[in-house]
C-alpha cells in the first residue's frame, strides 16, 4: 500500500518566495486554457489566485483538494496530514520558554521567524483536517490527523498538556532545536561555522533520544536532520549512537521513518536518516513509515515509493499507519 505520513499544508515566513512557491504549486493543479506564460492576462490570473489562497487562508477545501488529487494520481491510499507545532499561537510561551528570542543576532532572528510562522489555531486545523476525512475516504484515499511536536528536555509535561484531548491519529516527535537555536532556519545557517561539530551532533543525538524514552510520540522524525546544511561529521564517529536510537526505538515501541524532504528541498540532497543509519535500525527490528516532508501539494508522496522499495530490499516486510494512535501495518 502506497502512504505519505509527514505531509504539511503550509509555512511561513511569508515572503516573495513563498509567494512563487505557492504560485508554482496553484500552477500545477489549476491554470487556466489560452493563458500565455509572461502575458500580463496571466499575471492578472495568477495575482487573482493568489489572493484567493491568502483569503481563504492553507485550512481550505480548496488548497486539500489540491493534496487530494495529488494522492489519487499518485495511487496513494493513506495521508497523514500534520502541522508544525509553532505554527499555533496556543504554544507560543512553549516555545518562547525554550528558543533563543533575546537581543542577540541570533534571537533577533528566530524572533522574527517565530511571529511570522506562528499564525494559525489548532482548533482550526483539527477540525478542518476532521471535517476533509469523509470526503478524501469517498475518493479512496484515508486521511490522517497528526502533529509535528517539537520536544525540549525537561517540558514533556507541558507538551504533553498542550496535545491532550485532540482527536490525532498520532503524533510526530522531533528535534529542530539545540540549545535554542533553530539549526535548519537558513538565516541562522552561520552558527554551524566554527562550531565543534562532533560535540553538536552528541547533543542533538542525547535529545533524540530522551524524544524516544518520553513516550510521547507514536514516531520520531527525520532522525539525523541535524545535516540539513551539509555541515556532517564522519558517520563512523555516531555508529554507537545510531544503535542507542535503535535501540531505545524498539525498547519504547516508537517507529520512526525514511523522510525525503531533505533530498529534494536542501543541501545535504540525503535522505533522513542516512543510509547507514537505516541499515543499523533495520538490523535491530526498528519499525519504518515513509514520508515526502511535503509543504506544497505538488510534493506530496515524492519518493514514498522509492524509500519503501529501498526498505523491503533491506528486508522490511511492512510499514506502520495509526488510527486514533493505535499502530496499523501496510505489507511491501
Amino acid at each position: 500500500m502506497k502512504i505519505d505520513y509527514h505531509v504539511h499544508l503550509e509555512e511561513g515566513p511569508y515572503s516573495f518566495r513563498w509567494l512563487d512557491r505557492t504560485s508554482q504549486a496553484i500552477n500545477a493543479f489549476h491554470l487556466p486554457h489560452g493563458l500565455e506564460k509572461g502575458s500580463k492576462e496571466y499575471i492578472n490570473w495568477q495575482i487573482n489566485a493568489l489572493k484567493n489562497r491568502l483569503d481563504k487562508g492553507c485550512y481550505s477545501e480548496e488548497w486539500l483538494d489540491y493534496y487530494l488529487i495529488q494522492a489519487k494520481q499518485l495511487g496513494l491510499r493513506e495521508v497523514g496530514m500534520v502541522d508544525h507545532l509553532y505554527r499555533f499561537k496556543e504554544t507560543k510561551a512553549y516555545f518562547e520558554k525554550n528558543m533563543v528570542l533575546d537581543e542577540s543576532d541570533l534571537g533577533k532572528v528566530q524572533r522574527y521567524w517565530l511571529d511570522s510562522v506562528m499564525t494559525e489555531t489548532m482548533n482550526d486545523f483539527v477540525e478542518n483536517i476532521l471535517q476533509a476525512k469523509e470526503k478524501w475516504r469517498s475518493e479512496g484515499v484515508e486521511l490522517k490527523l497528526g502533529i509535528e511536536a517539537d520536544y525540549f528536555v525537561g517540558y514533556e509535561r507541558e507538551l504533553k498538556e498542550l496535545l491532550r484531548g485532540y482527536p490525532w491519529d498520532y503524533i510526530i516527535g522531533s528535534v529542530h532545536f539545540v540549545d535554542g537555536w533553530g539549526f535548519d532556519n537558513p538565516q541562522t545557517v552561520d552558527k554551524f561555522e566554527g562550531i565543534d561539530l562532533k560535540t553538536l551532533y552528541e547533543r542533538f543525538f542525547t535529545t533524540v533520544e530522551k524524544a524516544i524514552r518520553s513516550e510521547l510520540f507514536d514516531f520520531v522524525a527525520h532522525l539525523d536532520n541535524l545535516k540539513v546544511f551539509n555541515f556532517k561529521v564522519d558517520n563512523m564517529d555516531f555508529v554507537n549512537w545510531y544503535k542507542r536510537i535503535a535501540e531505545a526505538l524498539v525498547e519504547k515501541g516508537t517507529a520512526t521513518e525514511v523522510n525525503a524532504g531533505l533530498y529534494y528541498r536542501y543541501p545535504v540532497k540525503e535522505m533522513c536518516p542516512g543510509p547507514d543509519f537505516v541499515k543499523v535500525l533495520v538490523d535491530h527490528g526498528v519499525e519504518f513509515t515513509v514520508s515526502s516532508d511535503s509543504h506544497y501539494p505538488d510534493d506530496l508522496g515524492k519518493f514514498t515509493e522509492m524509500n519503501a522499495a529501498m526498505l523491503k530490499n533491506l528486508g522490511i516486510q511492512k510499514l506502520v499507519g495509526f488510527e486514533q494512535r493505535v499502530k496499523k501495518y501496510h505489507s511491501l
